[in-house]
């Protein structure tokens, strides 16, 4: 499973997005920055820093 936290990108950010692929990852958290943060074109580089910061769940404390 792997998990991207928002708040590792957006500063007191509180959500998060788990799914089994990098990309399903990637594309939940795309979904929350378009609805929670009002993020109307989510560029290339953003996508980039999340994938960045997406995990192996288990292997973070």
């Amino acid at each position: 499973m792997k998990r991207f936290d928002g708040g590792s990108l957006i500063p007191g950010a509180t959500w998060h997005a788990t799914a089994e692929s990098e990309a399903e990852v990637v594309r939940k958290a795309v979904e929350k920055l378009r609805a929670e943060h009002g993020e109307t074109d989510v560029r290339p580089d953003m996508v980039e820093r999340i994938k960045e910061r997406i995990f192996d769940v288990g292997t973070r404390h």
